[in-house]
């Protein structure tokens, strides 16, 4: 059986750097075996986002793949958290929030970006429960931002 890290390179991706917290608060919390990850965005190499509007400006597959490469920034914090990707006993839940018009109605379509990488890169513990819902605006314009619980095991 391959590991995560392994996984993620046989997709040729990359666990980006984590970033430093952008106001008051920590990138993550450990409370018994369960780490709460805070809400992470698509935070391109230059440290810029990706930016935009669903229903406006941006389509669900930009959508799509923003949502992906934020999945790679939770697993960047997950592991800076725990050490090692395979302490991941499950992803037990995400909160997606998609940066979108009233209108907008596809916000699961978008967030599959992020759960299709974690199943990709986890196997069954992947496998979540989620929220996916659209916001008025987000952060730095970004076109989503998410959240997740994961358990974990003892080292």
């Amino acid at each position: 059986m391959s590991t995560p890290e392994e996984r993620l390179g046989a997709l040729g991706l990359a666990i980006p750097p984590v970033p430093e917290p952008l106001a008051t608060y920590v990138p993550f919390r450990i409370a018994g075996d369960m780490l709460y990850v805070s809400g992470q965005g698509p935070r391109m190499a230059d440290g810029s986002y990706q930016v935009g509007r669903l229903g406006f400006d941006t389509t669900v597959e930009e959508g799509y793949e923003a949502a992906r490469l934020t999945g790679l920034h939770l697993l960047a914090v997950a592991r800076l958290a725990v050490g090692d990707l395979s302490r991941i006993e499950a992803v037990v839940k995400l909160f997606g929030m998609v940066n979108a018009e009233a209108n907008f109605a596809d916000q699961p379509k978008v967030i599959n970006g992020c759960s299709d990488l974690l199943v990709e890169v986890l196997g069954d513990a992947g496998r979540h429960a989620r929220s996916a819902i659209g916001m008025g605006s987000l952060p730095n314009r970004m076109i989503v931002e998410i959240e997740a619980i994961f358990q974990i095991r003892k080292p």
